[in-house]
């Protein structure tokens, strides 16, 4: 069933007023959006916008997998979507930047070596920690960490008049570690992976969708041309209806 909406002015009486051609023109106008904007239309009808394909596309912090507040939102109204539209499916294609990607997987690296520190502390305090991805270290606590994560790596580190390693502020030993932490193509592919991934997993946990509707796909590379007209952030997983 489809409701629309006519905003129509005028007398009836005018000869040249025809509602048939009012109605047939707007069928088809939203008949053409459907084809090359199906997602501004799902959008419309299931509470994500009207104002473009927003819900084309899941954006991504740099050089991470996980799911902001914004992205959970839309992936709620996708869902909904593919509820209701039980014909539709979904393929899925994760893209990294090389631009802001990589430069992100190395500060993320950095991020799970202190959070490794943490872990070993918790670890024999008797805590029981699944992964480093459950540890939250806290402002008062990353300096020390960050001290036990730097003193780990293996790079050639400033030392003092005596040969002893220099202790160096935060921002320094940050540099240092972002200077020698080392990303690369497989990173990035694994990278794109998880997105697609992360993203999959989530709808499936909202109970609306079944796995025998979402597919991972490859994402193709982009032209300059389709770069320089790509609507939000290239850190993305992108959506196809088939």
């Amino acid at each position: 069933m489809m409701d629309i909406n006519l905003p129509i002015g005028g007398s009836l009486d005018d000869p040249q007023f025809s509602v048939g051609g009012i109605v047939w023109q707007i069928i088809l106008n939203i008949l053409v959006k459907a084809v090359t904007s199906p997602f501004a239309l799902l959008g419309a009808a299931f509470g994500g916008g009207s104002g473009g394909d927003e819900l084309s596309y899941i954006e991504f912090d740099n050089g991470r997998a996980n799911l902001n507040q914004a992205a959970q939102a839309k992936i709620a109204t996708i869902a909904k979507a593919l509820n209701n539209r039980p014909a539709l499916n979904l393929e899925l294609s994760g893209r990294v930047d090389p631009a802001t990607d990589l430069e992100g997987l190395k500060r993320v690296g950095i991020e799970r070596k202190v959070k490794a520190q943490k872990l070993k502390d918790l670890v024999r305090r008797g805590e029981t920690l699944k992964s480093v991805d459950d540890v939250q270290v806290d402002g008062k606590e990353y300096p020390q960490y960050l001290k036990s994560a730097y003193g780990e790596e293996s790079f050639p580190k400033p030392r003092n008049l005596i040969g002893l390693a220099q202790d160096l502020p935060v921002p320094e030993m940050e540099k240092l570690m972002l200077q020698h932490a080392k990303a690369g193509d497989d990173d990035m592919r694994q990278l794109a992976a998880q997105r697609a991934q992360a993203v999959r997993d989530a709808l499936l946990a909202s109970g609306q969708v079944g796995a025998d509707r979402l597919f991972i796909v490859a994402a193709k590379s982009l032209t300059s041309e389709e770069r320089a007209q790509l609507k939000g952030k290239p850190n993305r997983v992108d959506f196809s209806m088939k």
